[in-house]
């Protein structure tokens, strides 16, 4: 039935529509009282201090107060020693003249005004008790070791119930164990004693919380006796008894439960649940396992518990059975307060739980409802009260009270009846600010009767904000879930009921977020040295930021060593103290980051300490050592030095090293040495200083162990023979009279051994030997106390002498032009004397066969080491005649030398023709002339001339060659074009061939029928003669080529060395460090780019042998680069420059059209009087202030203006040379002869000329010229 009339009430509710919720209601409208603060409902007082019942409410009109006290009215005016606060139903009572248990009792305390009576919760006033425990004399306990044992606290009943611990007479706690432990009641348990318990001072205290007393039981006395040995047994449980028991506790509080068990050996104790497991979050276990604590126990709790006792002699369970009670709990929170509007339904719901159920009960302003007055417009149903067309005059506060035999819940609730238009609580113009990407919550608190609706509009108010992104919330908040920076603005809260409407505006500003762009890294420092932290940060510019250090998550230390900058943490001179970890957080108004980072401060470890000597032997020790301190930086390895107090006194020396990870070492020692030791430890940072040392260790002295390294014999002089050897050290002297015994034989049959004793010396002449004979050698180590070990036989020689005999059979075959070689007869072994070094040859050219050549050469040395019988002669001159003769060597020098022979060698290539000149230009030819090659190198046969046009893309025209006779010295080239680059080659010939070619470039010029060229002479390098004889030069046949991009330089080469260059340098230089250097790779020919015209350079050929051998160089080379022409293009045959040139005609003949007619205006034209001062028919540069002309002619149009510069390309440009051609050759200084042979001097770099030139001076009629005559006139 029950059940029945709750669902009719569930489906009114639902038909009666709108439905109120709570409302916070302004005070400056009526409403009925509200408890806001009220004592708890059980109150223990210190009865130290006055006592205060606190009763606050609010309502308007501002509620009056009353009291009941044990169920009846509490008049507060008859007792002087209580008052009522102004304003307030708390309650100070003066227990300065009364015992605070005289007020002990039940409260409750009443609020009402006109509109509705509110009560509070029954308030239970206890004091706190802390009573004295009972005097009484406690006898000694006496006990056989091995038994169990409980020492009962008992405390004294106090409110509340005090916290048990046990101490002895130093308020030292007793220590517990698994054998030992307290148990909830506060007794001491043994699950056996042992003879370590016996003492008199077990003592019980308790200590109660509210009034901070301590209270000790007298002292318990325990002595366990030794006298019979108790058997071991399985455990039993001491509590709780028998096999099962069971326990009851309330939802929502801490389920404790214990089994200590008694055993021999200790038994351990473990918990499981029967009928399921465990929460885990809330389950520990306490007292090493014996108590099982289950915080904020629900329903599941409940069921069946077991505790298990193990040893080893058996097990014992127990089994305690958990029921769970629940005093009175909200399901859906407390009845809310209604606001309700005339005609409007509300329901007032007391929906609550607990076990066993609750019963509920109503009451209206304090009067049960079934004694208040009846209203047709409230109907009542169980825990609902159901509000129907409610009416001004119906507000009342309702109670709702839930009780079972566990508590109780007393909640108060109005139905407030109003009429008030809607009205917004959120203050106007309130500005939100939100991290971008955050939530963003906007409130629109309202209130008004009936209920107001809530809507929101953004800036222009154009449609209501309802659905993605916004979310509306009941209460009226307007939510943002993940702001944007569009999303900031201005926004209006629209309240609205049928009594009006009211409208709030409120801003939201979507700042960027605080990030930490550079974080703090994890630092490794040295003890004493800097350390910095970084931190930047970006935040948005008008949020104002505040940074923060951390240190281990507390404040920073108050060091004036630790600075902290806008972006960093310093700590300067950091210490041990420093280490830990640094935070930094950048914080606004509105959020912050943070980011943290470790310091480890390092540093040397410090020395090993404790060093001792063990396991001592004859020849070994062990050496044990303490590590020190290693300062946060692991040791990674002990090294372990020595002293010899007896050799090296002050003196240590390394010994050996160990891992760190090992403290011992076991050293190998040597005879006869006063040891000391010690220990360096070595880390990351470094060693550290040395331990102190250790104590002295002598060895006893023995025979040597071993002989003397490096024993040789060598003779001085031709007749003796040196003994040498390296001397053992004192380490290795094994005992004192260190001497050693010399022993020498020569390597014959029979031979027998001589020896002598020496001391103190490292090697023995032997006197009056044969000259260069084989000899066995020891030298043996001996002291007081033995030989050393048989050594090792050495051979050595006696001394050498020169080699009595030249090479026999010598003679000379000639290979080509430029290599020769030479055979001998090896000298016999005997006649050598010596060790066999190698033989010399000793060669040099006599003269050329050529007529004109007759010049003698110095001497070339070339050394065949080893024992050879012939040797290749490289670079030689083709067609000359050689001399020679070969010696043998050995280590004491040269012996005689062999006869003299000679051989010709046969022609070869003739050289590089001496010079190349260009001589009696003409309109379409031109001649060269040239001089024979210095070198020969067989008879000339002829000469082959080659030539070639180059444009101004460096592309060739067609060869041409002319074979020229061998007497010819100059050719005649006819039917050249005019303004054109040539480039000729001229080598010379003979029968084995054409040499290398010089090469020569001209550009042709017209100039009025008379051709001009600029004709650099290009010559080969002067003869420089060698005047000393010395090694021989792997190379030969050295020349050189100059074109228009560098020099090619070739060469022949005969030597082994891989690493061949070629170096050349500025000839005449000062310095000869200025060398310049450019790789071979391997072939016999480089070209020199970078080289300057009008320069000349000595270049040289370098081959590099191992780094104890000298370079072998070739003979200097003189290269010189010729100045160039600048190159001119043919453009008159271009249709653009033809266009061009008809307009720039046009332009002239405006501007002479201009100026005539100005000068006929009035004044007297300037080039008259030119025209009456100077007769010169060329025409200068117009004047560029008054449009005027210098001097001006009507001869030919073809005329150049003086004072231009033509380059090849049109435009005015420099060459990196001084001396290119492009500096003169054109006017200045530089004339040419009517042959063309240059007589002037350079021109130098001025662009224009100062001086007036006469025709003699005038350029060709180039079209080029005409276009820059241009460029100086406009």
């Amino acid at each position: 039935m029950m059940e029945r009339r709750r669902m009719e009430a569930a489906l009114l509710v639902l038909l009666l529509g709108h439905l109120a919720t709570a409302l916070e209601v302004p005070l400056d409208l009526p409403q009925p009282p509200t408890i806001t603060h009220q004592s708890p409902k059980d109150y223990i007082i210190d009865p130290r201090e006055n006592i205060i019942i606190h009763c606050e409410a609010k309502g308007k009109p501002h509620p009056s107060f009353s009291w009941t006290r044990n169920g009846t009215h509490y008049d507060i005016d008859e007792d002087p020693n209580v008052n009522m606060r102004p304003h307030s139903g708390t309650l100070v009572v003066d227990i300065s003249r009364e015992r605070a248990e005289h007020y002990e009792g039940v409260y409750q305390c009443t609020a009402r005004n006109k509109h509705g009576t509110a009560v509070s919760n029954n308030i239970v006033i206890r004091q706190s008790r802390s009573p004295l425990w009972s005097k009484e004399r406690i006898k000694p306990i006496v006990v056989q070791e091995g038994v169990s044992l409980v020492l009962p606290c008992r405390p004294p009943a106090g409110l509340p119930p005090p916290i048990i611990f046990w101490m002895d007479n130093y308020f030292q706690k007793l220590p517990q164990s698994e054998r030992v432990s307290q148990s909830l009641n506060g007794d001491l348990y043994f699950s056996n004693v042992r003879r370590e318990d016996s003492r008199n001072d077990y003592i019980c205290y308790a200590r109660f919380p509210h009034t901070q007393t301590i209270q000790q039981k007298q002292p318990i006395t325990v002595k366990v006796l030794n006298q019979a040995p108790v058997d071991e047994r399985r455990p039993t449980f001491l509590i709780p008894t028998g096999s099962s028991s069971s326990k009851m506790v309330l939802r929502g509080r801490v389920l404790e439960m214990e089994c200590i068990a008694e055993g021999l050996p200790t038994p351990y104790t473990s918990w499981t649940k029967v009928s399921g497991d465990f929460p885990a979050r809330r389950t520990s276990f306490l007292h090493y396992n014996k108590t099982l604590h289950i915080a904020n126990v629900s329903e599941s709790d409940a069921g069946e518990y077991r505790c298990t006792a193990k040893n080893l002699l058996g097990v014992v369970h127990h089994t305690i059975r958990v029921t769970v009670k629940a005093a009175p709990y909200w399901i859906t929170g407390a009845p809310r307060n209604l606001v309700l509007a005339p005609g409007e339904n509300g329901v007032l719901t007391c929906r609550a739980s607990g076990t066993p159920k609750p019963s509920i009960g109503w009451s209206m302003n304090g009067i049960p409802i079934e004694n208040s007055p009846k209203d047709v417009s409230r109907k009542v149903e169980d825990d609902t009260v159901i509000f129907t067309d409610v009416q001004i005059g119906s507000s009342a506060v309702y109670q709702c009270n839930i009780s079972n035999d566990y508590g109780y819940l007393l909640s108060n609730a109005f139905v407030n009846v109003l009429s008030e238009p809607p009205r917004v609580l959120t203050p106007a113009d309130k500005v939100y600010q939100v991290i971008k990407n955050h939530r963003a919550l906007m409130d629109c608190s309202s209130f008004g009767s009936p209920i107001p609706k809530i809507t929101w509009f953004k800036d222009s108010r154009s449609s209501t904000l309802d659905g993605d992104p916004y979310i509306l919330h009941d209460n009226g908040t307007l939510e943002i879930d993940v702001a944007q920076a569009r999303n900031s603005g201005k926004y209006t809260c629209v309240a609205r009921n049928i009594l009006g409407i009211y409208e709030n505006h409120v801003s939201l500003e979507v700042k960027e977020p605080t990030r930490i762009l550079k974080q703090p890294e994890y630092k490794v420092v040295q003890r004493g040295r800097s350390v910095v932290f970084e931190c930047k940060v970006k935040h948005d510019t008008s949020l104002i930021p505040t940074m923060t250090w951390l240190k281990d998550d507390g404040e920073l230390p108050d060091d004036e060593r630790l600075i902290v900058d806008s972006d960093s943490l310093t700590i300067s001179d950091v210490t041990e103290n420093d280490a830990g970890v640094y935070t930094c957080i950048m914080n606004t108004t509105l959020d912050q980051d943070s980011a943290s980072a470790e310091l480890t401060v390092v540093e040397r470890p410090e020395p090993p300490t404790d060093l001792e000597l063990t396991d001592q032997k004859k020849r070994s020790v062990q050496l044990t050592w303490t590590p020190g301190d290693e300062h946060n930086s692991p040791i990674q390895k002990f090294l372990i030095q020595y002293e010899d107090l007896l050799h090296h006194r002050g003196h240590w020396h390394n010994l050996t090293e160990v891992p760190g990870t090992k403290t011992t070492a076991h050293l190998k020692l040597s005879p006869y040495v006063h040891y000391t030791f010690k220990v360096l430890a070595l880390n990351d940072v470094g060693f550290s200083r040395p331990s102190i040392p250790s104590r002295t260790y002598k060895t006893d002295p023995a025979a040597p162990d071993e002989s003397p390294a490096g024993v040789q014999g060598y003779g001085t002089e031709h007749n003796n023979l040196v003994i040498s050897w390296k001397p053992l050290s004192g380490l290795q002297s094994n005992g004192p009279g260190l001497r050693y015994k010399v022993m020498w034989r020569q390597q014959r049959l029979g031979s027998e051994w001589t020896q002598v004793n020496v001391a103190n010396n490292s090697k023995f002449t032997v006197s009056g030997t044969p000259t260069f004979v084989p000899y066995e050698l020891k030298v043996q180590a001996i002291n007081d106390y033995g030989d050393g070990p048989e050594p090792a036989v050495a051979l050595g020689y006696s001394g050498e002498d020169f080699p009595v005999t030249a090479p026999e059979n010598v003679h000379a075959a000639v290979v080509s032009s430029t290599k020769a070689e030479v055979h001998w007869d090896p000298v016999p072994h005997h006649l050598i004397r010596g060790h066999l070094k190698g033989y010399k040859v000793y060669y040099w050219r006599e003269h050329s066969l050529h007529k004109h050549h007759p010049d003698h050469m110095g001497k070339h040395i070339l050394t065949f080491s080893g024992n050879h019988s012939h040797g290749m002669l490289p670079g030689l001159h083709p067609f000359s005649l050689y001399s020679f003769y070969v010696k043998v060597f050995n280590g004491k020098g040269e012996g005689p030398q062999s006869p003299e022979q000679q051989f010709k060698t046969p022609e070869g290539v003739p050289g590089l023709p001496t010079s190349l000149v260009v001589t009696n230009p003409n309109l379409n030819s031109l001649t060269l002339e040239w001089s024979p090659p210095r070198e020969h190198n067989g008879h000339i046969t002829g000469y082959t001339l080659k030539y070639h046009t180059v444009n101004n893309s460096n592309e060739l025209g067609t060869e041409e060659e002319l074979a020229l006779a061998a007497n010819e010295t100059s050719v005649t080239l006819p039917n050249l074009k005019y303004s054109t680059r040539y480039k000729f080659y001229l080598n010379a010939k003979t029968i084995k061939g054409p040499g290398p070619a010089i090469s020569q470039e001209v550009v042709t010029i017209v100039d009025e029928g008379n051709l001009q060229t600029s004709h650099p002479i290009a010559r080969s390098p002067p003869h420089r003669p060698t005047h000393k004889a010395g090694p021989a030069s792997p190379f030969a046949n050295i020349s050189s080529s100059v074109g228009e991009d560098g020099a090619v330089i070739s060469w022949e080469y005969w030597g082994p060395e891989k690493d061949v260059y070629v170096e050349y340098i500025v000839d005449n230089s000062e310095s000869e460090e200025d060398w310049k250097r450019e790789l071979v790779n391997g072939s016999q020919n480089v070209k020199l780019k970078g080289l300057k015209v009008g320069l000349s350079y000595r270049v040289r050929v370098v081959a590099k042998g191992h780094h104890d051998q000298p370079p072998h160089r070739s003979e200097e080379l003189l290269v010189t680069v010729p100045a160039v022409a600048s190159r001119q293009v043919d453009i008159a045959t271009q249709g653009w420059f033809i266009g061009l040139m008809c307009a720039i005609a046009l332009l002239i003949l405006i501007l002479l059209i201009i100026c005539f007619i100005q000068r006929n205006k009035g004044g007297k034209y300037p080039v008259k009087e030119k025209e009456d001062a100077h007769t010169d028919p060329e025409f200068q540069p117009m004047k560029e202030d008054d449009c005027t002309f210098g001097e001006y002619s009507d001869n030919e149009d073809h005329k150049p203006l003086k004072g231009s510069r033509t380059p090849s390309n049109g435009t005015v440009k420099r060459d990196d040379s001084d001396d290119s051609l492009v500096d003169y050759g054109e006017g200045g200084d530089g004339q040419f002869n009517e042959d063309g042979s240059f007589i002037g001097e350079y021109s130098g770099k001025s662009i224009s000329r100062d001086t007036a030139e006469g025709p003699e001076n005038s350029e060709a009629p180039s079209p080029t010229n005409a276009m820059n005559s241009l460029n100086s006139f406009v």
